[in-house]
């Protein structure tokens, strides 16, 4: 019998120990933290996009005229341009609030309590959250010492309660890449394969053309990375018909913005600018590579994402993490095993690899 009291005693009792999502580190908290001004800190904690979004979104939300009106909520016209741009029929779309709410909704439409899921760790921890949030069980196989899926391993893992298996391809943190004779031995299973495809526009590596020809196939996309509207949260999938029938009429309604669909319409227009800043990430991405690869207590992992996942070779990378912090640089650290001296490092702008490696060879100093 639960001994909690008071409106507490009636919350789901599987919720007790729900850890949550442990989002990054909002830059205006650190003031007087750091030891440089909240402004000039330097964020590569998050896979952002630091060239931004199209100059054409800032200017058509700044003249359009219906912010008072709720948007379609059938999302017609954005499946429609979101059909142009993918290249699958507006039929298997469906949009939602950033790919982590249709992560969720998945989630919703397949899982009751108890029914499993195959997590092919490490990988983005927002599968772990939503399996548990809706009462599932997550069964986890770990990749292997290349952070490649085992797939004789995720098939052995299979059971009559398994419902999805969750595949990021680039994954992340690591940015490893599952080749396509993988993903198609996994969907072979005929189990419902959800392919996250956040860094495709990074990898120029997708199963999108796959999408009708299995029924059990599942793609995510977003906005966020290579469009820069990861403040906006948009994201969307391709699915089967039938389940994206389904996920439409479970959604909440109106669950893109106005904003949003302005930002994307206004995106898919400015096309050319946006590839152009995703070329230079790319470049960088080389770069900051070969400039980490110098530093002999660090071990980078070759990436197909807009990040590098690095190895602490002396020290402690929690430790690492807070002194790069201090000097007013943000990377992701992961509390989690296998990767407790890992640190993740998104890529920025040229002279935001400069000021790490520049920091990094202080650090170096102390260590």
């Amino acid at each position: 019998m639960s001994k909690k009291k008071g409106i507490e005693r009636l919350i789901r009792p599987e919720l007790a120990n729900f850890g949550g999502y442990s989002a990054r580190t909002a830059p205006d908290t650190l003031e007087g933290k750091v030891e440089v001004p909240v402004e000039s800190i330097i964020k590569l904690d998050a896979n952002e996009n630091p060239y931004g979004f199209s100059p054409k979104v800032s200017r058509a939300l700044a003249t359009y005229p219906d912010l008072n009106i709720y948007p379609d909520d059938g999302q017609t016209r954005l499946r429609r341009l979101l059909e142009g741009y993918s290249g699958v029929a507006a039929r298997y779309i469906v949009a939602g609030s950033g790919s982590n709410q249709l992560i969720d909704l998945v989630a919703r439409l397949f899982l009751s309590k108890g029914d499993e899921v195959i997590n092919c760790v490490p990988t983005f921890g927002i599968y772990r959250f939503s399996t548990e949030l809706c009462g599932g069980r997550v069964v986890e196989v770990p990749r292997d010492e290349n952070f490649a899926v085992e797939v004789a391993a995720v098939k052995a893992a299979i059971t009559k309660k398994t419902k999805i298996i969750f595949l990021a391809n680039p994954n992340n943190p690591t940015g490893a890449i599952t080749p396509r004779k993988d993903i198609l031995e996994i969907l072979d299973t005929g189990l419902p394969v959800l392919v996250d495809e956040a860094y495709y526009e990074f990898s120029r590596q997708t199963v999108a053309p796959l999408v009708g020809k299995y029924e059990n196939l599942m793609l995510l996309r977003t906005f966020s990375k290579w469009a820069g509207l990861a403040g906006l949260r948009v994201g969307y999938g391709l699915f089967p018909p039938e389940i994206a029938d389904y996920l439409l009429r479970i959604k909440i309604p109106y669950n893109i913005n106005v904003a949003a669909l302005v930002a994307v319409e206004e995106s898919l227009k400015d096309i050319d600018y946006l590839i152009a800043t995703v070329e230079a990430i790319i470049a960088e991405r080389e770069r900051l590579f070969a400039e980490l690869a110098k530093i002999e207590w660090l071990k980078p992992i070759p990436s197909e994402a807009n990040f590098i996942l690095c190895l602490v070779l002396r020290g402690e990378a929690k430790e690492l993490r807070q002194k790069l912090e201090e000097k007013g640089i943000l990377v992701r650290y992961f509390e989690e095993e296998p990767l407790q001296n890992y640190i993740r490092i998104s890529v920025g702008k040229p002279e935001h690899t400069d000021a790490l490696i520049k920091a990094l060879r202080e650090i170096e100093i102390t260590l």
